[in-house]
């Protein structure tokens, strides 16, 4: 059962990457548009920007790179729709298919195709300047840190992508997920903010996680920090999973 489940779940991934492979507007948007706001803020409001950092391509590559992801997950939502609305679920059912596994083959492309975008993020912010001193086990702890909260905002997609009635309402959903990090600590630090933002921003989940990511950029001390960060992630995951195999079944039934 386990073989027959895998064996499946690796056939669908291969076609939903097959067709992001010849989408070019999903790849020009999970990817282009982030690096976009990449350059617009270092080139364009850099300057204007106190960071408290000497490079500012240093402070905001963990709030891009959290940017990249809530942007890339939109497209789980959209394909998945699209799938339920083009009758490829029942015609699977109808097939020797593991059910679980068309679901599973959205979630593992989400993973890829976020992580190409990721990377491709990366060398821009190499190339404009952004260094590092992080080791190995700080790259590794870096790229698991994003794999969960990557992981978990695509079965947070799943939800819309099974139950909304538009699609637009399908992908609506990731708006106020690419709008979060701007009220955080991403691109500016919070003790610049109003009293009110700024204790919103110290307290939302995209602060602990981009104040993570750029403690292990620079080899700075984790304190209690990535544990938030971390248990954020997990409680975003364990519970839109939930959510999400309620409404697959009931989308199946």
């Amino acid at each position: 059962m386990t073989s027959h489940f895998l064996a499946d779940t690796a056939v669908l991934t291969r076609r939903s990457l097959r067709h992001i492979a010849r989408s070019l507007d999903t790849i020009l948007t999970t990817a282009v548009m982030p690096i976009g706001f990449m350059l617009l803020f270092v080139y364009v409001l850099g300057g204007a920007i106190n960071s408290g950092t000497p490079s500012y391509v240093d402070y905001l590559l963990p709030g891009i790179l959290i940017v990249t992801v809530a942007s890339g997950i939109s497209y789980t939502a959209y394909r998945l729709f699209l799938d339920l609305q083009n009758g490829i679920f029942e015609r699977f059912q109808s097939m020797p298919v593991a059910r679980s596994s068309v679901l599973w083959a959205h979630v593992l492309t989400s993973l890829v195709a976020n992580s190409i975008s990721i990377v491709a993020v990366v060398l821009v912010a190499l190339v404009m300047g952004f260094r590092s001193s992080a080791g190995p086990a700080a790259w590794l702890a870096v790229a698991g840190l994003l794999l969960l909260f990557t992981l978990a905002l695509t079965w947070l997609a799943v939800i819309p992508g099974l139950t909304a009635r538009s699609i637009d309402g399908a992908v609506a959903f990731s708006y106020p997920l690419i709008f979060l990090p701007f009220i955080s600590s991403a691109f500016v630090p919070t003790a610049t903010m109003p009293t009110p933002v700024r204790i919103f921003a110290e307290h939302q989940p995209v602060t602990l996680i981009v104040d993570a990511l750029r403690a292990l950029f620079t080899g700075q001390p984790l304190g209690s920090g990535l544990w938030g960060a971390l248990a954020w992630c997990a409680g975003i995951l364990v519970v839109a999973y939930a959510f999400a195999i309620v409404a697959f079944r009931r989308k199946i039934s």
